[in-house]
Protein backbone atom coordinates (compact mmCIF):
# COMPACT_ATOMS: atom_id res chain seq x y z
CA UNK A 1 0.00 0.00 0.00
CA UNK A 2 1.26 3.43 -1.13
CA UNK A 3 2.00 5.47 1.88
CA UNK A 4 0.03 9.34 1.94
CA UNK A 5 0.77 11.70 0.16
CA UNK A 6 3.04 14.75 2.08
CA UNK A 7 1.13 17.78 2.32
CA UNK A 8 3.27 21.03 2.95
CA UNK A 9 1.81 23.33 4.99
CA UNK A 10 2.33 27.04 4.58
CA UNK A 11 3.22 28.91 8.29
CA UNK A 12 0.94 31.07 9.59
CA UNK A 13 2.75 34.31 8.15
CA UNK A 14 3.19 33.00 4.70
CA UNK A 15 -0.79 32.03 4.83
CA UNK A 16 -1.44 35.79 5.82
CA UNK A 17 0.39 37.25 3.02
CA UNK A 18 -1.36 34.66 0.63
CA UNK A 19 -2.85 36.98 -2.59
CA UNK A 20 -6.78 35.93 -1.99
CA UNK A 21 -7.64 38.01 -5.32
CA UNK A 22 -5.81 38.37 -8.37
CA UNK A 23 -4.83 42.06 -9.95
CA UNK A 24 -7.37 43.16 -12.94
CA UNK A 25 -5.44 42.62 -16.30
CA UNK A 26 -7.00 44.99 -18.88
CA UNK A 27 -7.98 43.54 -21.97
CA UNK A 28 -6.44 45.15 -24.92
CA UNK A 29 -8.95 43.37 -28.02
CA UNK A 30 -7.76 43.67 -31.14
CA UNK A 31 -9.76 45.69 -34.36
CA UNK A 32 -11.61 42.69 -36.47
CA UNK A 33 -13.59 42.78 -39.48
CA UNK A 34 -16.39 40.23 -40.11
CA UNK A 35 -19.68 39.81 -40.94
CA UNK A 36 -20.24 39.54 -36.75
CA UNK A 37 -18.23 42.97 -36.11
CA UNK A 38 -20.15 44.14 -38.93
CA UNK A 39 -23.32 43.22 -37.01
CA UNK A 40 -22.28 45.08 -33.46
CA UNK A 41 -21.76 47.89 -35.15
CA UNK A 42 -25.14 48.06 -36.61
CA UNK A 43 -26.52 47.14 -33.41
CA UNK A 44 -24.43 50.08 -31.62
CA UNK A 45 -25.54 52.56 -33.74
CA UNK A 46 -29.08 51.67 -33.84
CA UNK A 47 -29.08 51.24 -30.25
CA UNK A 48 -27.20 54.70 -29.40
CA UNK A 49 -29.41 56.53 -31.89
CA UNK A 50 -32.42 55.33 -29.95
CA UNK A 51 -31.20 55.83 -26.66
CA UNK A 52 -29.88 59.60 -27.58
CA UNK A 53 -33.15 60.42 -30.29
CA UNK A 54 -35.95 59.18 -28.69
CA UNK A 55 -36.28 62.20 -26.29
CA UNK A 56 -36.32 64.50 -28.78
CA UNK A 57 -39.01 63.33 -31.36
CA UNK A 58 -42.39 64.53 -31.02
CA UNK A 59 -45.88 63.50 -31.28
CA UNK A 60 -48.99 65.42 -32.09
CA UNK A 61 -51.51 64.86 -29.40
CA UNK A 62 -53.75 68.18 -29.59
CA UNK A 63 -53.49 71.26 -27.60
CA UNK A 64 -54.18 69.68 -24.37
CA UNK A 65 -51.20 66.95 -23.93
CA UNK A 66 -47.44 67.04 -24.21
CA UNK A 67 -45.81 66.56 -27.92
CA UNK A 68 -43.19 64.61 -26.66
CA UNK A 69 -43.33 60.83 -28.36
CA UNK A 70 -42.10 59.55 -25.40
CA UNK A 71 -42.26 60.89 -21.85
CA UNK A 72 -42.40 59.16 -18.64
CA UNK A 73 -44.26 62.42 -16.81
CA UNK A 74 -43.96 61.33 -13.16
CA UNK A 75 -45.33 64.70 -12.29
CA UNK A 76 -48.94 64.02 -13.74
CA UNK A 77 -48.85 59.99 -13.66
CA UNK A 78 -48.83 59.51 -17.05
CA UNK A 79 -46.67 57.25 -19.46
CA UNK A 80 -46.70 58.27 -23.28
CA UNK A 81 -45.47 56.61 -26.01
CA UNK A 82 -46.46 57.92 -29.21
CA UNK A 83 -50.25 57.14 -29.89
CA UNK A 84 -49.85 55.37 -26.19
CA UNK A 85 -51.15 56.81 -23.26
CA UNK A 86 -50.57 54.45 -20.38
CA UNK A 87 -52.75 55.82 -17.33
CA UNK A 88 -51.52 54.90 -13.59
CA UNK A 89 -54.83 52.00 -13.32
CA UNK A 90 -53.17 50.62 -16.46
CA UNK A 91 -50.35 49.79 -14.99
CA UNK A 92 -50.70 46.43 -16.36
CA UNK A 93 -50.00 47.16 -19.58
CA UNK A 94 -46.19 48.54 -18.41
CA UNK A 95 -46.31 45.20 -16.51
CA UNK A 96 -47.15 43.18 -19.34
CA UNK A 97 -44.31 45.04 -21.61
CA UNK A 98 -41.87 43.74 -18.68
CA UNK A 99 -43.00 40.52 -18.39
CA UNK A 100 -42.64 40.56 -22.11
CA UNK A 101 -39.21 41.53 -22.28
CA UNK A 102 -37.97 39.03 -19.58
CA UNK A 103 -39.79 36.11 -21.95
CA UNK A 104 -37.97 37.80 -24.78
CA UNK A 105 -34.85 37.31 -23.53
CA UNK A 106 -35.47 33.84 -22.36
CA UNK A 107 -36.51 33.27 -25.90
CA UNK A 108 -33.17 34.89 -27.49
CA UNK A 109 -30.64 32.92 -24.76
CA UNK A 110 -32.95 29.29 -26.02
CA UNK A 111 -32.69 30.44 -29.51
CA UNK A 112 -29.19 31.56 -29.92
CA UNK A 113 -27.42 31.71 -26.02
CA UNK A 114 -25.98 34.76 -24.85
CA UNK A 115 -27.02 36.45 -27.73
CA UNK A 116 -28.18 39.73 -25.78
CA UNK A 117 -25.04 40.26 -23.99
CA UNK A 118 -22.76 39.87 -26.84
CA UNK A 119 -24.97 42.35 -28.81
CA UNK A 120 -27.28 44.96 -26.90
CA UNK A 121 -26.94 44.85 -23.21
CA UNK A 122 -25.99 48.39 -22.20
CA UNK A 123 -23.04 47.50 -20.77
CA UNK A 124 -21.79 45.45 -23.65
CA UNK A 125 -22.66 49.16 -26.09
CA UNK A 126 -20.89 51.54 -23.88
CA UNK A 127 -17.68 49.21 -23.38
CA UNK A 128 -17.58 48.34 -27.49
CA UNK A 129 -17.67 52.37 -28.00
CA UNK A 130 -15.23 53.29 -25.26
CA UNK A 131 -12.81 50.32 -26.70
CA UNK A 132 -13.33 52.16 -30.10
CA UNK A 133 -12.15 55.24 -28.57
CA UNK A 134 -9.10 53.62 -27.00
CA UNK A 135 -7.99 52.08 -30.61
CA UNK A 136 -8.73 55.87 -31.65
CA UNK A 137 -6.42 57.63 -28.96
CA UNK A 138 -3.74 54.55 -28.00
CA UNK A 139 -3.24 52.98 -31.38
CA UNK A 140 -4.32 49.00 -31.88
CA UNK A 141 -3.45 46.60 -29.35
CA UNK A 142 0.28 46.21 -29.69
CA UNK A 143 0.51 49.85 -29.22
CA UNK A 144 -2.29 49.69 -26.50
CA UNK A 145 -0.45 47.52 -24.18
CA UNK A 146 2.77 49.30 -25.09
CA UNK A 147 1.28 52.62 -23.60
CA UNK A 148 -0.06 50.66 -20.82
CA UNK A 149 3.54 49.18 -19.40
CA UNK A 150 5.28 52.71 -20.07
CA UNK A 151 6.00 54.65 -17.33
CA UNK A 152 3.89 57.55 -16.63
CA UNK A 153 5.65 60.58 -19.25
CA UNK A 154 3.96 63.82 -20.80
CA UNK A 155 2.97 62.05 -23.57
CA UNK A 156 0.88 59.01 -21.41
CA UNK A 157 -0.73 61.80 -19.34
CA UNK A 158 -1.98 64.05 -22.36
CA UNK A 159 -3.54 60.92 -23.93
CA UNK A 160 -4.91 59.51 -20.87
CA UNK A 161 -6.44 62.89 -20.44
CA UNK A 162 -7.64 63.15 -23.59
CA UNK A 163 -8.89 60.13 -23.79
CA UNK A 164 -10.93 60.27 -20.12
CA UNK A 165 -12.54 63.47 -21.21
CA UNK A 166 -13.94 61.72 -24.01
CA UNK A 167 -15.43 59.12 -21.79
CA UNK A 168 -16.51 61.66 -19.45
CA UNK A 169 -18.59 63.72 -22.46
CA UNK A 170 -19.68 60.37 -24.11
CA UNK A 171 -21.22 58.93 -19.99
CA UNK A 172 -22.65 62.82 -19.51
CA UNK A 173 -24.15 62.79 -22.59
CA UNK A 174 -25.93 59.15 -21.32
CA UNK A 175 -26.66 60.68 -18.07
CA UNK A 176 -27.91 63.84 -20.10
CA UNK A 177 -30.36 61.85 -22.19
CA UNK A 178 -31.92 59.70 -19.60
CA UNK A 179 -33.37 62.71 -17.37
CA UNK A 180 -34.89 63.73 -20.69
CA UNK A 181 -37.46 60.97 -20.85
CA UNK A 182 -38.54 62.24 -17.94
CA UNK A 183 -39.59 65.94 -18.86
CA UNK A 184 -40.25 67.86 -22.37
CA UNK A 185 -36.80 67.38 -23.53
CA UNK A 186 -35.83 70.90 -25.12
CA UNK A 187 -37.25 72.72 -21.87
CA UNK A 188 -35.21 70.90 -19.36
CA UNK A 189 -32.53 71.07 -22.15
CA UNK A 190 -32.44 74.55 -21.32
CA UNK A 191 -33.11 74.72 -17.85
CA UNK A 192 -30.65 71.95 -17.05
CA UNK A 193 -27.29 73.96 -18.22
CA UNK A 194 -29.51 77.65 -17.18
CA UNK A 195 -29.10 75.93 -13.61
CA UNK A 196 -32.70 76.06 -13.25
CA UNK A 197 -33.86 72.58 -13.30
CA UNK A 198 -34.57 70.40 -10.22
CA UNK A 199 -32.22 69.18 -7.71
CA UNK A 200 -33.11 65.63 -8.67
CA UNK A 201 -32.21 66.32 -12.60
CA UNK A 202 -28.44 67.06 -11.56
CA UNK A 203 -28.78 64.07 -9.02
CA UNK A 204 -29.62 61.35 -11.44
CA UNK A 205 -27.59 62.79 -14.40
CA UNK A 206 -24.59 62.72 -12.28
CA UNK A 207 -25.01 58.92 -10.80
CA UNK A 208 -25.18 58.11 -14.54
CA UNK A 209 -22.43 59.87 -16.01
CA UNK A 210 -20.64 58.13 -13.26
CA UNK A 211 -21.50 54.38 -13.40
CA UNK A 212 -21.07 55.14 -17.06
CA UNK A 213 -17.77 56.40 -16.65
CA UNK A 214 -16.61 53.75 -14.28
CA UNK A 215 -18.75 50.64 -15.82
CA UNK A 216 -17.96 51.36 -19.40
CA UNK A 217 -14.31 52.95 -19.31
CA UNK A 218 -12.77 50.96 -16.44
CA UNK A 219 -14.24 47.88 -15.38
CA UNK A 220 -15.41 46.63 -18.96
CA UNK A 221 -15.61 42.92 -18.80
CA UNK A 222 -15.60 42.48 -15.38
CA UNK A 223 -19.21 43.59 -14.59
CA UNK A 224 -19.70 41.02 -17.51
CA UNK A 225 -18.25 38.06 -15.11
CA UNK A 226 -18.59 39.09 -11.58
CA UNK A 227 -21.42 42.14 -11.15
CA UNK A 228 -23.87 40.76 -13.48
CA UNK A 229 -26.02 38.09 -12.26
CA UNK A 230 -27.95 37.21 -15.83
CA UNK A 231 -24.87 35.11 -17.07
CA UNK A 232 -25.49 33.21 -13.97
CA UNK A 233 -29.10 32.37 -14.83
CA UNK A 234 -28.22 32.05 -18.57
CA UNK A 235 -26.46 29.49 -17.66
CA UNK A 236 -29.15 27.25 -15.91
CA UNK A 237 -30.94 27.76 -19.34
CA UNK A 238 -28.57 26.45 -22.36
CA UNK A 239 -27.81 22.91 -22.50
CA UNK A 240 -26.66 20.15 -25.43
CA UNK A 241 -29.45 22.28 -27.99
CA UNK A 242 -28.99 25.41 -27.46
CA UNK A 243 -26.85 27.46 -30.56
CA UNK A 244 -23.46 29.10 -28.39
CA UNK A 245 -20.70 29.81 -29.82
CA UNK A 246 -18.40 26.60 -29.95
CA UNK A 247 -14.46 25.84 -30.39
CA UNK A 248 -14.90 22.28 -32.73
CA UNK A 249 -11.81 20.11 -30.51
CA UNK A 250 -12.39 17.64 -32.15
CA UNK A 251 -11.31 19.70 -35.66
CA UNK A 252 -8.61 21.81 -34.29
CA UNK A 253 -6.37 19.44 -31.53
CA UNK A 254 -3.77 18.73 -31.17
CA UNK A 255 -2.82 22.48 -31.40
CA UNK A 256 0.51 23.49 -33.69
CA UNK A 257 2.07 25.95 -35.11
CA UNK A 258 1.58 26.54 -39.60
CA UNK A 259 4.63 25.07 -39.87
CA UNK A 260 4.48 22.02 -37.86
CA UNK A 261 1.24 21.00 -39.28
CA UNK A 262 2.45 21.88 -42.81
CA UNK A 263 5.74 19.12 -41.62
CA UNK A 264 3.08 16.41 -40.24
CA UNK A 265 -0.24 17.39 -41.08
CA UNK A 266 -1.21 14.14 -39.73
CA UNK A 267 -0.31 14.46 -36.28
CA UNK A 268 -1.28 18.02 -35.62
CA UNK A 269 -5.16 20.01 -35.78
CA UNK A 270 -6.75 22.95 -37.79
CA UNK A 271 -5.98 25.22 -34.85
CA UNK A 272 -2.47 26.70 -35.42
CA UNK A 273 -2.31 28.34 -31.92
CA UNK A 274 -2.42 32.02 -33.08
CA UNK A 275 -4.42 33.19 -30.57
CA UNK A 276 -6.58 35.74 -32.70
CA UNK A 277 -10.07 34.53 -31.16
CA UNK A 278 -8.34 35.37 -28.08
CA UNK A 279 -6.98 38.81 -29.14
CA UNK A 280 -9.93 39.76 -30.53
CA UNK A 281 -12.59 38.94 -27.55
CA UNK A 282 -13.87 42.15 -25.81
CA UNK A 283 -13.12 39.69 -22.49
CA UNK A 284 -9.70 38.13 -23.02
CA UNK A 285 -11.46 34.80 -23.19
CA UNK A 286 -10.06 31.84 -24.79
CA UNK A 287 -13.19 30.17 -26.48
CA UNK A 288 -11.05 27.16 -26.93
CA UNK A 289 -11.26 26.12 -23.11
CA UNK A 290 -15.15 26.10 -24.05
CA UNK A 291 -18.21 27.68 -23.10
CA UNK A 292 -18.08 29.88 -19.97
CA UNK A 293 -19.91 32.93 -18.39
CA UNK A 294 -16.54 35.05 -20.03
CA UNK A 295 -18.02 34.42 -23.19
CA UNK A 296 -21.05 37.02 -23.95
CA UNK A 297 -21.38 35.57 -27.65
CA UNK A 298 -20.46 37.78 -29.16
CA UNK A 299 -18.87 35.82 -31.90
CA UNK A 300 -15.98 38.30 -32.94
CA UNK A 301 -13.99 34.86 -32.28
CA UNK A 302 -15.83 34.04 -35.08
CA UNK A 303 -14.68 36.35 -37.62
CA UNK A 304 -10.96 36.69 -36.73
CA UNK A 305 -10.66 32.47 -36.84
CA UNK A 306 -12.45 32.74 -40.21
CA UNK A 307 -9.67 34.84 -41.23
CA UNK A 308 -6.82 33.40 -40.33
CA UNK A 309 -8.56 29.59 -41.79
CA UNK A 310 -9.10 31.29 -44.94
CA UNK A 311 -5.34 32.64 -45.16
CA UNK A 312 -4.01 29.36 -44.44
CA UNK A 313 -6.45 27.87 -46.88
CA UNK A 314 -8.13 25.62 -44.25
CA UNK A 315 -12.53 25.11 -44.16
CA UNK A 316 -13.95 28.14 -42.32
CA UNK A 317 -16.15 27.15 -39.09
CA UNK A 318 -13.81 25.48 -36.39
CA UNK A 319 -15.15 28.66 -34.58
CA UNK A 320 -18.74 28.45 -35.01
CA UNK A 321 -22.31 29.00 -33.91
CA UNK A 322 -23.22 25.66 -33.35
CA UNK A 323 -25.55 23.13 -31.05
CA UNK A 324 -23.24 20.48 -28.85
CA UNK A 325 -25.76 18.14 -30.53
CA UNK A 326 -24.88 18.99 -33.60
CA UNK A 327 -21.02 19.02 -33.60
CA UNK A 328 -20.58 15.58 -32.38
CA UNK A 329 -23.14 14.51 -35.46
CA UNK A 330 -20.67 16.60 -37.42
CA UNK A 331 -17.40 15.27 -35.57
CA UNK A 332 -19.09 11.41 -36.67
CA UNK A 333 -18.92 12.84 -40.37
CA UNK A 334 -22.25 14.34 -40.50
CA UNK A 335 -23.44 17.35 -42.52
CA UNK A 336 -23.93 19.95 -39.95
CA UNK A 337 -27.50 21.16 -39.57
CA UNK A 338 -28.73 24.55 -40.83
CA UNK A 339 -29.21 27.13 -38.29
CA UNK A 340 -32.63 28.18 -38.50
CA UNK A 341 -33.28 24.51 -38.15
CA UNK A 342 -31.31 24.34 -34.71
CA UNK A 343 -32.98 27.64 -33.27
CA UNK A 344 -36.47 26.09 -33.48
CA UNK A 345 -36.46 23.18 -30.91
CA UNK A 346 -39.59 22.91 -28.13
CA UNK A 347 -37.86 25.06 -25.69
CA UNK A 348 -37.46 28.06 -28.14
CA UNK A 349 -40.93 27.47 -29.51
CA UNK A 350 -43.00 27.26 -26.16
CA UNK A 351 -41.30 31.05 -25.06
CA UNK A 352 -42.28 32.11 -28.51
CA UNK A 353 -45.76 31.19 -27.92
CA UNK A 354 -45.58 32.50 -24.59
CA UNK A 355 -44.66 36.19 -25.63
CA UNK A 356 -46.87 36.30 -28.79
CA UNK A 357 -49.80 35.34 -27.03
CA UNK A 358 -48.91 38.07 -23.94
CA UNK A 359 -47.90 40.50 -26.64
CA UNK A 360 -51.80 40.02 -28.69
CA UNK A 361 -53.57 39.77 -25.21
CA UNK A 362 -51.92 43.20 -24.95
CA UNK A 363 -52.58 44.72 -28.36
CA UNK A 364 -56.58 43.26 -27.86
CA UNK A 365 -57.02 45.15 -24.68
CA UNK A 366 -54.94 48.46 -25.86
CA UNK A 367 -57.36 48.52 -29.03
CA UNK A 368 -60.60 47.64 -26.38
CA UNK A 369 -60.33 49.84 -23.82
CA UNK A 370 -62.34 52.92 -22.99
CA UNK A 371 -61.37 56.03 -22.55
CA UNK A 372 -64.49 56.84 -19.89
CA UNK A 373 -63.96 55.64 -16.18
CA UNK A 374 -65.63 56.44 -13.12
CA UNK A 375 -64.79 55.45 -9.44
CA UNK A 376 -67.10 55.75 -6.59
CA UNK A 377 -66.19 56.22 -3.08
CA UNK A 378 -69.29 56.23 -0.24
CA UNK A 379 -68.89 58.36 2.86
CA UNK A 380 -68.74 55.65 5.76
CA UNK A 381 -69.42 58.25 8.88
CA UNK A 382 -72.22 58.58 8.61
CA UNK A 383 -73.30 55.42 6.23
CA UNK A 384 -76.84 57.56 5.68
CA UNK A 385 -78.77 60.41 7.02
CA UNK A 386 -82.32 60.02 7.87
CA UNK A 387 -84.35 63.29 6.93
CA UNK A 388 -87.44 64.79 8.21
CA UNK A 389 -90.05 63.44 5.88
CA UNK A 390 -88.35 59.65 5.45
CA UNK A 391 -86.48 60.11 3.20
CA UNK A 392 -82.49 58.49 3.06
CA UNK A 393 -79.84 60.71 2.10
CA UNK A 394 -75.85 58.46 1.31
CA UNK A 395 -73.00 60.72 0.10
CA UNK A 396 -70.50 59.39 -2.84
CA UNK A 397 -67.38 60.77 -3.89
CA UNK A 398 -67.31 60.27 -7.97
CA UNK A 399 -63.77 60.48 -9.75
CA UNK A 400 -64.40 60.70 -13.14
CA UNK A 401 -61.54 60.17 -15.45
CA UNK A 402 -61.26 61.93 -19.34
CA UNK A 403 -58.34 59.73 -20.77
CA UNK A 404 -58.89 61.80 -24.54
CA UNK A 405 -56.79 64.81 -25.30
CA UNK A 406 -59.55 67.07 -25.66
CA UNK A 407 -62.74 68.06 -22.77
CA UNK A 408 -65.51 66.04 -23.48
CA UNK A 409 -69.12 66.64 -21.63
CA UNK A 410 -70.30 64.02 -19.57
CA UNK A 411 -73.42 62.78 -18.22
CA UNK A 412 -73.37 60.83 -14.34
CA UNK A 413 -76.75 58.92 -14.18
CA UNK A 414 -78.18 56.47 -11.41
CA UNK A 415 -78.99 52.86 -12.64
CA UNK A 416 -81.22 51.02 -10.40
CA UNK A 417 -82.49 52.78 -6.86
CA UNK A 418 -86.02 52.91 -7.83
CA UNK A 419 -87.07 57.07 -6.74
CA UNK A 420 -83.60 57.68 -6.57
CA UNK A 421 -82.61 61.63 -7.33
CA UNK A 422 -79.07 63.37 -7.07
CA UNK A 423 -77.53 66.47 -6.74
CA UNK A 424 -73.83 67.78 -5.82
CA UNK A 425 -71.94 70.94 -4.84
CA UNK A 426 -72.71 73.11 -7.17
CA UNK A 427 -76.17 71.73 -8.25
CA UNK A 428 -78.87 72.67 -5.53
CA UNK A 429 -81.39 69.78 -3.80
CA UNK A 430 -83.90 71.51 -5.64
CA UNK A 431 -82.71 70.73 -9.33
CA UNK A 432 -81.65 67.08 -8.33
CA UNK A 433 -82.63 64.38 -10.81
CA UNK A 434 -81.52 60.97 -11.90
CA UNK A 435 -78.76 62.24 -13.91
CA UNK A 436 -76.01 65.21 -13.54
CA UNK A 437 -73.92 66.41 -16.46
CA UNK A 438 -70.24 67.38 -16.25
CA UNK A 439 -67.70 69.06 -18.45
CA UNK A 440 -64.21 67.12 -17.76
CA UNK A 441 -61.10 68.56 -18.87
CA UNK A 442 -59.05 66.62 -21.69
CA UNK A 443 -56.23 64.03 -19.70
CA UNK A 444 -57.97 64.70 -16.60
CA UNK A 445 -59.54 63.70 -13.31
CA UNK A 446 -62.41 65.34 -12.20
CA UNK A 447 -63.86 64.83 -8.24
CA UNK A 448 -67.48 65.05 -8.04
CA UNK A 449 -69.33 65.47 -4.29
CA UNK A 450 -72.47 63.34 -5.13
CA UNK A 451 -75.39 63.22 -2.69
CA UNK A 452 -78.18 60.20 -3.26
CA UNK A 453 -81.55 60.61 -1.71
CA UNK A 454 -84.31 57.70 -1.87
CA UNK A 455 -87.91 57.88 -0.44
CA UNK A 456 -89.08 56.37 3.01
CA UNK A 457 -88.95 53.39 3.21
CA UNK A 458 -86.40 51.96 0.63
CA UNK A 459 -83.82 49.02 2.22
CA UNK A 460 -80.74 48.98 1.41
CA UNK A 461 -79.43 47.36 -2.02
CA UNK A 462 -77.20 47.93 -4.59
CA UNK A 463 -76.83 49.99 -7.27
CA UNK A 464 -74.88 51.72 -10.22
CA UNK A 465 -73.35 55.07 -11.35
CA UNK A 466 -72.64 54.89 -14.66
CA UNK A 467 -71.05 57.83 -16.73
CA UNK A 468 -71.51 58.23 -20.50
CA UNK A 469 -69.73 60.79 -22.64
CA UNK A 470 -72.15 62.68 -24.60
CA UNK A 471 -69.92 63.07 -27.47
CA UNK A 472 -69.66 61.07 -31.02
CA UNK A 473 -67.90 58.30 -29.23
CA UNK A 474 -71.00 57.28 -26.74
CA UNK A 475 -67.86 56.06 -24.70
CA UNK A 476 -69.51 54.72 -21.09
CA UNK A 477 -68.23 53.20 -17.85
CA UNK A 478 -70.24 51.75 -14.87
CA UNK A 479 -69.46 51.36 -10.81
CA UNK A 480 -71.21 49.60 -8.99
CA UNK A 481 -72.13 50.94 -5.19
CA UNK A 482 -74.20 50.11 -2.41
CA UNK A 483 -77.47 52.47 -0.86
CA UNK A 484 -77.54 52.29 3.08
CA UNK A 485 -80.63 52.60 4.80
CA UNK A 486 -81.95 51.94 7.86
CA UNK A 487 -82.71 48.55 8.64
CA UNK A 488 -80.38 47.07 6.10
CA UNK A 489 -81.31 44.92 3.78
Amino acid sequence: MNSPQQIDVPNQAEAGQAQLYAKREPVFNRRIDGKFRRLKWAVMVVTLAIYYVTPWLRWDRGPYAPDQAVLIDLAHRRFYIFGIEIWPHEFYFVAGLLIMAGIGLFLVTSAVGRAWCGYACPQTVWTDLFQHIDRLIDGDRNARFRLYKAPWGPSKVARRLLKWSIYLAISFATGGAWILYFADAPTLFREFFAGDAAPVAYATAGVLTATTFVLGGFMREQVCIYMCPWPRIQTAMLDEKSLIVTYKDWRGEPRGSLKKAEKEPDKFGDCVDCGQCVAVCPTGYDIRKGPDIACITCALCIDACDRVMSDIGRPRGLIDYATLEDSEREKGGEKPSPHWKLIWHPRTIAYFVVWGLIGLALLFALGTRARTDISVSPDRNPPYMLMSDGSVRNSYTLKLRNMQSRPREMEIALEGLPGGIMWSDDVPRSAAARSLSRTVDADAIETVRAYVIAPAGTASQEFSFRLRSLGEDGESDVAEARFDAPGGG
